[in-house]
């Protein structure tokens, strides 16, 4: 069964080499361990970029014959590259791991097998720990070309051997791991990989949609030169600017960018003592955050409500609040500084529709408005004076006066103490009703509740204790009423 993927991981930008997997793909292997192998150099690859100017991978076979699975320059993406690694196929065959190391130091420095001059060379070896010839000559051949050599050893390979294969110090380029216990030196591996092919050249930061930080590898001093900066969007060179920077500085912030543009960055160390080429490299500004993208209202009462928005951005510098009653043609302005996110509109009518509408004036002069619907609750909208009367044997009778303003109707709920509860809706007309189910040594408590068009009213509530019928002749029993 296909592993599946995983969700997104931190991408590892920044980076550029010839990474090259030297796998043991013989008959020494079972099928279970090349999977296992497979996914765990998926694993190890997983966040890192892929691309001519960033990480190129490859993979030899170690077998009778080497074989090279692709080309370096083959997959240019993380999907391509996993599709490639799940289709590896075992070749079988003698562990001739000597030759395959030969084969690798041709490939590594080949142009036609995709490899780049002046990039990091990375060769992770994955064996059982055996060699059927010799792998010392052509292993120290490598790390003289200036080779970084990581072992995985997945048997009970010669500890001495590998010691002296792998790059120095041995402890951070030897690894001795059970095949199905991979994923726990995973991290520890490519951070280790990492180390050595962190791409040292003008690379962007904290990339925004304004401006980026510009990062490059300290080149120069103070005294021994400066550096050339000329920047513009791409297919603009008419906006191509050019900066003078310090030698001492190894970062520059650039502000007001254009949103989503592409820019082309030039770094040109200028040095009398050597002579350093021209870094580049394109960077592409994020679109434009926009606010607001929602308004919400909130805490409405008779005269008033609360408008607020979002998101909140420091390019804004003042929103400006317009509401008026629909339908009409009044309309009322508040001024709101850009930092706040809300604000609470007052003095308005009750019962009443609002239409508010909240501009973001940006710095740059550029407005953005949302809209919003909103509406007042109704002036003194709760029931008064709820009365329970004994209407016969298990039964009350609730009544009301009615609520102000325009009632669409009322819900009333009875809660029992034993036994469930019951919920009625009348008309607005209806100002009474017979209620059931409540014997005699029971507990009552009776809520009405006005329901407007925009929201319901306020409840008012009562709790009657019901007595035993023998005591219920001529019992009075305090009311009180309590507004909720």
């Amino acid at each position: 069964m296909e592993k599946k993927e995983e969700g997104p991981q931190p991408s590892a930008s920044n980076s550029e080499g010839d990474l090259l997997f030297l796998l043991d793909s013989s008959a020494s292997v079972s099928h279970y361990e090349f999977s296992k192998v497979k996914e765990f150099m998926w694993d190890l690859l997983r966040p890192l970029t892929f691309g001519p100017r960033d990480v190129q991978t490859s993979i030899i076979h170690i077998s009778t014959t080497p074989t090279m699975e692709f080309p370096f320059d083959r997959h240019a993406s993380g999907g391509a590259l996993r599709r490639a690694i799940g289709g590896t196929r075992q070749r079988m065959g003698d562990t001739n791991t000597g030759r395959a190391l030969s084969y690798a130091r041709e490939k590594l420095f080949s142009g036609q097998a995709g490899a780049r001059p002046d990039v990091p060379k990375v060769l992770v070896w994955v064996t059982d720990g055996f060699s059927t010839d010799d792998i010392s000559e052509p292993m120290q051949l490598l790390k003289d070309m200036g080779v970084t050599v990581f072992i995985v050893s997945t048997g009970r390979g010669n500890f001495l051997e590998l010691s002296a294969a792998a790059s120095q110090p041995s402890d951070k380029h030897l690894h001795f791991v059970d095949v199905d216990d991979l994923p726990i030196i995973t991290e520890e591996l490519r951070d280790a990989i990492l180390d050595v092919i962190r791409a040292n050249r003008l690379h962007a930061t904290d990339v925004t949609s304004s401006s980026f930080r510009l990062v490059w590898p300290q080149l120069l001093s103070q005294d021994s030169g400066f550096y050339s900066l000329q920047y513009a969007p791409r297919g603009d060179p008419a906006g191509t600017r050019t900066l003078q920077v310090s030698g001492a500085l190894s970062s520059l912030l650039l502000t007001s960018l254009a949103p989503e543009t592409t820019y082309e960055v030039a770094l040109t160390p200028e040095s009398n003592v050597h002579y350093f080429p021209a870094q580049r490299t394109r960077v592409t500004t994020l679109p434009e955050e926009t606010s607001p993208v929602q308004v919400l209202i909130s805490d409405s009462g008779p005269h008033s409500f609360h408008v607020s928005w979002a998101p909140v951005l420091d390019s804004v510098a003042t929103y400006q609040v317009l509401y008026g009653p629909l339908p009409g043609n009044s309309a009322e302005l508040l001024q709101v500084d850009g930092g706040h996110n809300g604000t609470l509109v007052e003095h308005l009518a009750p019962n009443t529709t609002y239409l508010v509408t909240v501009t973001a004036v940006y710095r740059s002069g550029r407005e953005k408005s949302l809209s919003a619907k909103a509406c007042t609750q109704e002036e003194g909208s709760g029931v008064r004076h709820l009365r329970l009367e004994k209407a016969g044997p298990g039964s009350l009778r609730a009544s009301w006066a009615a609520a102000d303003g325009a009632v669409l109707g009322y819900r009333v709920r009875c809660r029992r103490r034993s036994g469930a509860a019951s919920e009625l809706r009348v008309p607005p007309q209806v100002h009474s009703v017979l209620l059931g189910g409540v014997p005699a040594g029971s507990r009552a408590r009776v809520c009405v509740q006005p329901v407007y068009r925009s929201q319901p009213g306020r409840r008012l509530c009562r709790s009657v204790p019901r007595q035993p019928a023998t005591e219920a002749q001529g019992y009075r029993h305090r009311e009180r009423d309590r507004l909720q």
